[in-house]
C-alpha cells in the first residue's frame, strides 16, 4: 500500500477537466490530499473547494509551471502524479501545420515528461512505491484518419511509459490509460452533436461513448496502492473500440 491512508498525496494536472476532476473526486474519497493543476483558476476552485484541495493555475506549455506546482503543493513526498492533459486536434495531414505538431507534442508528451521530472524527488520520497498515471488514446493502437498529430504525440506518451517504467523502477510505477472518445468538455466538438455522438458510440462494442467516471475509476486504481504490482502498462478503456468488431 502507499503511505498512511489519511496522508497519501496526489497531484492531478488537468484537475478541472472531465477525467481529471472525476479522478480527483475518487482519490479524495480514498483519503488522498490533493493538489490540482489547470489553466482556469475559477474552474479549479470549483473542483478543489468541495474536496479540500489546493490548486495551481497555469499552462503546461510554460515550462516554469512544473516547479511552481511542486512548490505550491507543499508536498515533500508524493504518492501519485496524474497527468490528465490532452488535445483533440483532428485534421488531415495536408492541413496540419508545424505549429499543430509542436503544440500537440508539447501538451501531451513533453508536458508529461516535465511534470514527472519536477515531481520525481517527491515521488521518490514517498513511504512506499509511488505512481505516475499518464494518458494516451485509442487512436495509437487503432489507426484513424485525421489523427496524425495527436496519435504521434500520444504514441510518444506510450514510449515514455515504457522508458520511465524501466528507469524509475522499483520506486516509482508508471502506467497509462488509452481511452476512446469520452464525453468531456475537451471532446465537446465531437460529442455535443447528438446525432454524431450516437453514430460514434455505435462504433464501439458497448454501443456508447465513454463517461469521465469510466476512465477515472482506472486512474484512481492505478494511482493507489492496490495496483502496486503494475507498471509499464498501457490500458485500453475504450468500450472495445481497439480490439472488437461486432458488425460486418
Amino acid at each position: 500500500m502507499g503511505s498512511n491512508f489519511m496522508t497519501r498525496t496526489a497531484i492531478i494536472h488537468g484537475g478541472a477537466g472531465g477525467i481529471g476532476a472525476a479522478t480527483a473526486k475518487q482519490l479524495s474519497a480514498q483519503g488522498f490530499r490533493l493538489h490540482l493543476v489547470g489553466r482556469d483558476a475559477d474552474k479549479l476552485a470549483g473542483v478543489a473547494g468541495p474536496l479540500g484541495a489546493t490548486f495551481t493555475a497555469g499552462d503546461v506549455t510554460d515550462a516554469s509551471l512544473f516547479a511552481r506546482v511542486m512548490a505550491e503543493s507543499g508536498f515533500s513526498s508524493l504518492d501519485a502524479l496524474v497527468y490528465a492533459v490532452g488535445t483533440i486536434n483532428l485534421k488531415p495531414l495536408q492541413r496540419l501545420t508545424e505549429a499543430d505538431f509542436f503544440r500537440d507534442f508539447q501538451v501531451n508528451a513533453l508536458g508529461a515528461a516535465l511534470a514527472v521530472q519536477a515531481a520525481l524527488p517527491a515521488l521518490k520520497a514517498a513511504e512506499a512505491t509511488s505512481s505516475v498515471v499518464l494518458f494516451s488514446t485509442v487512436a495509437v493502437a487503432q489507426g484513424f484518419t485525421a489523427h496524425a498529430s495527436v496519435s504521434m504525440a500520444k504514441g510518444a506518451v506510450e514510449g515514455l511509459v515504457k522508458a520511465l517504467g524501466a528507469e524509475l523502477a522499483p520506486k516509482v510505477r508508471v502506467n497509462a490509460i488509452a481511452p476512446s472518445l469520452t464525453k468531456t468538455p475537451l471532446a465537446k466538438a465531437l460529442t455535443g452533436n447528438e446525432a454524431m455522438a450516437k453514430a460514434i458510440g455505435e462504433m464501439h462494442a458497448l454501443q456508447r461513448l465513454g463517461e469521465a467516471e469510466d476512465v477515472a475509476g482506472l486512474a484512481a486504481f492505478l494511482a493507489g496502492g492496490q495496483s502496486g504490482w503494475i507498471t509499464g502498462q498501457v490500458f485500453a478503456v475504450d468500450g472495445g473500440r481497439s480490439t472488437l468488431r461486432t458488425k460486418g
